[in-house]
């Protein structure tokens, strides 16, 4: 029997991405679970699909703050107490930069995604700009390493992987983050929306929930 597998398509711009990434790398919840991470432009995926930001939302621009502070809470994940200034900022060339590490590094996909959320969800930096994600990314891949990133986050390889990659999410159904697509076991597959709703992935996928209060919350 093949172990469950879940793919998750993110961009650093959403926090509630952001405490997805967390949870399914490090909760031993996902130990047994082959997790691949992907990335996404969400501004392209949501014009696409006619959706707006909850900051465009009377009510939901205030509710959405305390909703991703509940979330980090309950999983102990570090975040800023207020957004990032300013908030939302544009992240297409650091995903851009993720696609070139996708290609290049794949093997430092996963680091290269803690360091940028933890410089933009914890610091506060701004992420968008490769004079601040280059090296924030240097510290997972080197001086050298992360140049050569940089500039072929400039490159139409890098740009032609993230339009895939958006494009591949779309497919799956994506319209906001964070998306999931869940295999289990007897190769059935379902897509999740929304870190509220990582309780259904993982009662999907037929992991344990252990002792991990933030799922508990999901009951």
């Amino acid at each position: 029997m093949a172990p469950p597998k879940l793919t998750l398509f993110l961009d650093v711009v959403s926090p509630f991405a952001y405490i997805a990434f967390h949870v399914t790398r490090h909760s031993p919840v996902f130990k047994n679970c082959e997790v691949t991470y992907v990335p996404i432009f969400l501004g392209g995926v949501m014009k696409a699909c006619g959706n707006i930001t909850p900051l465009d939302v009377k009510n939901k621009d205030v509710w959405i703050n305390t909703e991703r502070r509940r979330w980090a809470r309950a999983f102990s994940i570090p975040m800023l107490k207020d957004a990032p200034v300013p908030f939302p900022q544009p992240t297409l060339n650091t995903q851009r930069a993720l696609c070139a590490i996708e290609l290049a590094h794949p093997e430092k996909l996963a680091d290269c995604f803690a360091a940028l959320y933890q410089a933009f969800w914890v610091e506060g930096q701004t992420i968008g700009k490769a004079e601040v994600f280059g090296p924030v990314l240097a510290k997972v891949l080197g001086e050298e390493g992360a140049r050569g990133v940089v500039e072929g986050s400039k490159g139409a390889e890098a740009k032609k992987v993230l339009g895939e990659n958006s494009d591949k999410a779309m497919s799956e159904g994506a319209f906001g983050l964070p998306w999931f697509v869940a295999t289990n076991a007897e190769g059935a597959k379902e897509a999740f929306w929304g870190v509220d709703h990582l309780g259904q992935v993982v009662e999907f996928l037929g992991l344990e929930r252990k002792d991990e209060v933030g799922l508990r919350a999901m009951l």
